[in-house]
């Protein structure tokens, strides 16, 4: 392979749903909150009941810094040439949630930080329909190699994260 040929070090890091402010505007939370501002319904799939492993921007940085600073171990292989080393990581809360609690999450989030009225109503902005083609009804992180590497675990609870980015958002759009 190249890598060994050319004794290159490769690590791969794979993140689980990241959110939180200054995220990006088409993923699902931004999105559900700029159609609730304005009062439109949001689409939720699988009539809620998928579950995604969400992670939070902070333990995402902190988990690739960790990985960063730290070095794999160099070995040469059976042929005496150099074994680059390599690894993969996922970095995730290792705790999926389901979605519909995620959205209620939010909202209340949101009510909490202004950003939606104290009398909104939740139930008449939502809409639960079947599961988009290709999509997955589970995402799950295990952060075994993470943990055991690097002594780190990703942990920000939903609701923690979900209220930064609220308070965030508020600012952020001066609402």
């Amino acid at each position: 392979a190249y890598s060994k040929l050319y004794n290159i070090p490769s690590t791969g890091l794979r993140f689980f749903t990241v959110y939180g402010p200054a995220g990006r505007t088409d993923m699902a939370y931004f999105g559900f909150t700029n159609k609730l501002i304005k009062g439109e319904k949001i689409q939720i799939f699988n009539y809620g009941n998928c579950k995604r492993d969400f992670t939070y921007v902070d333990d995402i940085v902190e988990g690739v810094k960790r990985v960063m600073q730290g070095a794999p171990e160099r070995r040469n292989g059976e042929d005496g040439l150099p074994v680059p080393p390599y690894a993969v990581y996922n970095i995730g809360n290792s705790n999926p949630e389901n979605l519909l609690d995620f959205v209620n999450i939010l909202q209340e989030e949101l009510v909490k930080a202004e950003v939606l009225p104290e009398d909104y109503d939740f139930e008449a902005h939502q809409e639960l329909v079947p599961m988009q083609p290709g999509d997955v009804p589970v995402t799950y992180a295990d952060t075994s190699a993470l943990e055991r590497d690097y002594g780190f675990r990703p942990s920000t609870p939903l609701r923690t994260g979900l209220r930064n980015f609220a308070q965030w958002y508020k600012k952020f759009y001066q609402i």
